[in-house]
């Protein structure tokens, strides 16, 4: 299931967030949770809960029925861009 759903970052995700600087990366599946970090301008970006939400997760479940959320494990208040 890793290797499937990194195929969906790296063909579908990855270019879009790229596209403003961003990065995705795959920390962990549990059950029917996935857990991502993101990098780069998506670091601290006040915009990223609503691109794991209506982007990835909603993405992610509709190749993958059996997962039920997207989980953001980023610290988003370190690093280069934290929230204002």
């Amino acid at each position: 299931m890793f290797t499937a759903i990194e195929e969906i970052f790296n063909e579908q995700i990855r270019p879009a967030l790229a596209s403003h600087g961003g990065n995705i990366e795959l920390m962990d599946i549990d059950d029917d949770t996935v857990f991502i970090k993101l990098s780069g301008g998506c670091h601290g970006c006040s915009s990223s809960q609503t691109t794991v939400k209506q982007g990835i997760e909603t993405l992610l479940k509709q190749k993958f029925p059996f997962i039920q959320r997207v989980v953001d494990v980023t610290d988003h208040q370190k690093g280069m861009n934290p929230y204002m």
